[in-house]
Parts: structure tokens; sequence; C-alpha cells
């Protein structure tokens, strides 16, 4: 009697187990899939449709403009906030750096990398200032250089700011003063000291945008644009 209730119990028990290894694998299967939706859904790179190209028109895709629009792409990501709330961004690039840029958001929005919004700097009036005053990511702008009257790698669709009221563009003038852009950024010009959103050597964006081949302004020579990536 005794062994055949030991025989019993040992039975109940490997059943419990296997029930409990089969509910967690399809509690697994059911991450993947949420996770494997949210990245078909919530990360996309489009071609730029009428109702973008009207929010572009006269602003950042000026009459000028000699990209055509069948190169750009118009790209939605997932980000987290500052407040540490997940928030949906917009993004206008060129189809050459789409795919990277979608799987660096991917990256970003696993490890809960804070960026305080991504909108098109169509909102802003494709004004720099205004989108830098504001802390916005964006990328695709017409526009020159700062002072010069070459073409930014904005007006191809192929750099990108991050980040950029904390990550200022930092330039030494032959007077020896220093010019930060955006003027509100100057507290964070000052790159030895520590305060939260920097990009540095060792920051993630650093990491995913150097794996993808983009070049960081922060490492250049004649001034050190800490919020810009850009690839050639």
């Amino acid at each position: 009697m005794k062994t055949t209730l030991f025989a019993v119990t040992l039975a109940m028990m490997s059943f419990a187990t296997n029930a409990q290894k089969a509910n967690i694998n399809n509690l697994s299967s059911q991450h993947n899939n949420s996770t494997n939706t949210t990245t078909a859904t919530h990360f996309t790179a489009k071609p730029i449709s009428e109702a973008v190209f009207k929010r572009m028109q006269g602003k950042s895709y000026k009459a000028n403009c000699t990209i055509p629009r069948t190169e750009l792409r118009y790209i939605r990501v997932l980000h987290y906030g500052f407040d540490g709330k997940v928030k949906s961004g917009e993004l206008v690039c060129h189809q050459d750096i789409a795919d990277d840029l979608i799987e660096i958001f991917q990256e970003l929005y696993k490890a809960h990398y804070p960026i305080e919004r991504i909108q098109l700097i169509d909102d802003y009036n494709a004004d720099d200032k205004q989108s830098m005053l504001h802390n916005n990511t964006s990328c695709f702008n017409y526009r020159r250089v700062a002072g010069s009257k070459t073409l930014s790698y904005h007006s191809q669709g192929k750099a990108i700011d991050i980040n950029p009221l904390y990550n200022p563009c930092v330039k030494r003038l032959r007077n020896g003063s220093t010019s930060v852009s955006p003027k509100t950024g100057r507290a964070y010009s000052n790159r030895s000291k520590t305060f939260k959103y920097k990009i540095d050597h060792n920051d993630l964006v650093y990491k995913l945008f150097k794996k993808h081949g983009f070049t960081w302004g922060g490492d250049w020579k004649s001034l050190k644009d800490y919020q810009h990536f850009e690839k050639k």
C-alpha cells in the first residue's frame, strides 16, 4: 500500500513540475511574441507620405532642397522619456541609415535609455536653435552648418542630434572665448563634470552609433559637437 501511495505521489509531483515548465515556456513565448509585435508595430521606416511631406514643405524640406523625397524615410520609434514613461518618437532620415536608426533605437528602448523627446524639427519651424532649446532629438533638416556656407549632413538626412541641450556644440573662438550651442547648454559644456544624459565614450548611445559606423562630433578637433552623429 505504501509503495502504491509513494508511486502516486511521485507521479503527481512529476505532473506538477511538467505543468510548471509548460507554463513558464508559455509565458516566455508570450513575452517574445509581445516583443516581436512591439518591434514590428512601433519601430518602422516608411517612404515619406503626403501627410508627412506637407508638414516638411517649406520647413525642413525647403524649396531649394536637392535631396529627392524618394531617398528619405519616415521613422517611428518608441523611447523612454526623462520621466521614465514610454513615448512615441518620429524622425526623417536618409534611406541609407534607416535600418541603422531602427536597430539603434530598438536597443536604446530595451535598455530604457532616456531621451526627452523625438519630434520632427518641423514642429519647431525647422529652427535648429528652438529644437535644441527644447532638447529635441532630430535628424533631417535641409540647412547649412551654422556660420558656414557648407551644407550640413542633416541636409542629407545622414546626421542625428541626441539630447542636444545636455550635449551641446562647443567651439573655441579666436579671442579665447567659447561658443556654446544651444546657449542654455553652457552648464553642460564642461565634459569633465558628471551629470545626467551626458554622451561620452562610455555611453550606450556612443557605443551603438560607433558600432553602426557613425562618426561622433565629440571626437572632432576643430569643435566638439557632443550631440551629433553622422554617417558618410
